[in-house]
């Protein structure tokens, strides 16, 4: 039996190893952790969430929602663990964190194709192997891997949010609710008048933030993930119009809907922790909680983690990578997740299940799997790999990517219509593939 190495067993790696598992191959899968920690992760099992346990919108009139349509057709492990470990979030697919990873890791130790390695790994092996080691590379596999690629890592600065405890939450202030009532009311809203937002953004621009390094202040910031001060400093209704939209959400007690509203998202299965949705931050912890204690609901609320900033790595895909995701400098060698320059959680997964699935066919003398640019996952492949990029910065999964649907006149301007079409258009495209029988 042909062994295959895949270094880090977060979700990219995770989801990888369990399809060459599936598919009868040998899978050695690396993991530094808790022997070395990244600076983000807070435990040991694979698969863990850092930033937020959100893996967006499940509806397929969404981009992210479509991937993970195509990512269940194709066959994916770890989407049907997210759904089973899923906690209420409206029409977005959030997971309790904990019982997800330990749930993955749980699946990857008894699986008797996979022996969970805990070290270290600082050069590229040799033979079959999968880099799946994340936007948090240790610096000694990062040279490897610079020294491989004969190019420049790329670097941007990822933000994660605060996270609240639920009873210290005042509900004469905060109520229940998600937008336009889609799904269940299962939001925490925070709203504020003109006044409160006045003095919320006076707070929050001029709160001291964390230094960074000097060679950290060359990187960028990725742009869906800026920190919340970050966003503010565009000006004072930047945030009104992004994280703390108050459109559709009408607080049911007065019929009104707010100048301003805080969010947060349940974090666990037992409903004890919430997180803010969208205030990623690097402020200070004393003035995140001077921050978090002027909104409204919050005023005594009980903070169990503090925002943080950590930098994240990938590589110059388009020069390195093909729409396989297999490197055109070494056959055999496959990179996956965060590190390709894909941003998102269920991006990781879904191409972590596309290096499994293309490494499998690799060792069975089979063509690789390349997916239809219709596909969301085709289109972002594609996209990474494309040569023609000179600018390469990492990219979610959205509806720009894929080719255009000529509808009659009339209806252009219908999106919603728009999306469906695409969105169906890409399972019939998938659902006729003859490869997929042979995956």
């Amino acid at each position: 039996m042909r062994e295959v190495k895949i270094i880090g067993a977060g979700l990219a790696g995770s989801e990888a190893a369990l399809q060459l598992a599936k598919a009868g191959f040998s899978v050695k899968l690396y993991e530094m952790r808790p022997e070395k920690s990244t600076g983000a992760h807070t435990g040991g099992d694979c698969a863990e969430f850092v930033c937020s346990n959100s893996l967006g919108s499940s509806d397929i009139t969404n981009a992210s929602g479509l991937l993970k349509k195509e990512m269940t057709i194709l066959g994916g492990e770890l989407i049907n663990i997210a759904f089973e470990n899923s906690v209420p979030a409206g029409n977005a697919l959030a997971i309790a964190r904990e019982d997800f990873a330990k749930a993955v890791t749980k699946r990857i130790e008894e699986n008797p194709n996979i022996d969970l390695i805990r070290e270290e790994i600082t050069e590229i092996p040799d033979g079959y192997v999968i880099i799946a080691s994340g936007p948090l590379t240790s610096d000694k596999l990062a040279k490897s891997i610079e020294e491989f690629t004969k190019s420049e890592h790329l670097h941007f600065f990822d933000a994660i949010a605060p996270i609240i405890e639920v009873d210290s939450i005042d509900f004469n202030k905060a109520f229940w609710g998600s937008r336009y009532d889609k799904g269940e009311a299962s939001y925490i809203n925070c709203p504020m008048n003109k006044e409160e937002y006045k003095k919320f953004y006076d707070i929050l621009i001029n709160a001291p933030r964390i230094e960074q390094h000097e060679v950290d202040k060359k990187s960028k910031f990725f742009e869906s993930c800026l920190p919340v001060e970050v966003l503010a400093s565009r000006g004072i209704d930047t945030l009104r119009f992004g994280p703390m939209k108050p459109v559709g959400l009408i607080d049911k007690r007065t019929g009104t809907e707010n100048y301003a509203v805080v969010q947060l998202r349940q974090d666990n299965s037992a409903k004890t922790l919430f997180n803010l949705v969208g205030f990623q931050t690097n402020l200070k912890w004393g003035a995140q909680k001077e921050l978090l204690h002027s909104i409204p609901g919050l005023e005594n609320a009980s903070i169990v983690r503090y925002g943080v900033m950590h930098r994240n790595t990938f590589i110059n895909s388009p020069k390195v990578l093909t729409p396989s995701l297999e490197a055109r400098q070494r056959k055999g060698l496959f990179f996956a997740g965060q590190i390709t320059g894909t941003e998102g959680y269920t991006e990781s997964i879904a191409t972590g299940m596309l290096a499994g699935i293309n490494m499998a066919r690799k060792l069975s003398g089979k063509e690789p799997l390349v997916l239809p640019e219709v596909t969301i996952l085709g289109a972002l492949t594609r996209y990474i790999s494309d040569p023609a990029h000179t600018n390469f910065q990492p990219i979610n999964s959205n509806w720009a990517l894929v080719p255009p649907v000529e509808l009659p006149k009339k209806e252009r301007k219908n999106k919603k219509l728009k999306n469906e079409t695409l969105a169906k258009r890409s399972i019939e495209e998938l659902a006729k593939m003859e490869v997929l029988a042979q995956c």
